[in-house]
C-alpha cells in the first residue's frame, strides 16, 4: 500500500497532514463519508511521494493543486509523477484549488463517476 515509502515520506506526510489548504479540508470533508462505500486516506504516503488523497481500493490518487503548479517545473514534475503512479498501476485524478472551492458538486460528481466507471471494470 506505502509501496516502499520511506521515514521522510511518512513525516512530510503527517507534516501535511497536519497543515491542510482550505481546499483540502473542503474535498476532505467530503471523502471522509465514503463516497459509495470507498475509504480514502489523506496525505497518504506511496513509494516516494504523498498524495493528496488515496483509496486503496480503487488504486486511485486524488490530488488538489495549488498555483504552484502552473510554473513549468512543477507541470513536469506532476507529469513524471503521475507517470511513475500509473505504471504501478494508480490513477491520478487532478482538480485546481479553484474548482474545489468553487465547483464543488462538479468535483464529487467527477470522482463518483470515476468511482462507478472503475467498479463496472473489474
Amino acid at each position: 500500500m506505502f509501496l516502499k515509502a520511506s521515514n521522510l515520506i511518512f513525516e512530510r506526510a503527517k507534516a501535511l497532514r497536519n497543515n491542510p489548504t482550505h481546499a483540502e479540508m473542503i474535498l476532505w470533508s467530503y471523502l471522509r463519508q465514503k463516497p459509495l462505500g470507498c475509504k480514502f486516506r489523506r496525505q497518504h504516503p506511496i513509494a516516494n511521494y504523498v498524495a493528496d488523497f488515496y483509496s486503496h481500493e480503487l488504486k486511485m490518487v486524488i490530488e488538489v493543486d495549488g498555483n504552484i503548479h502552473n510554473d513549468n517545473d512543477v507541470i513536469l514534475k506532476d507529469m513524471e509523477r503521475q507517470k511513475d503512479l500509473e505504471m504501478r498501476g494508480i490513477s491520478v485524478l487532478r482538480f485546481t484549488n479553484n474548482e474545489v472551492e468553487k465547483y464543488l458538486e462538479t468535483v464529487i460528481k467527477k470522482i463518483e463517476n470515476y468511482i462507478i466507471i472503475n467498479r463496472s471494470n473489474r
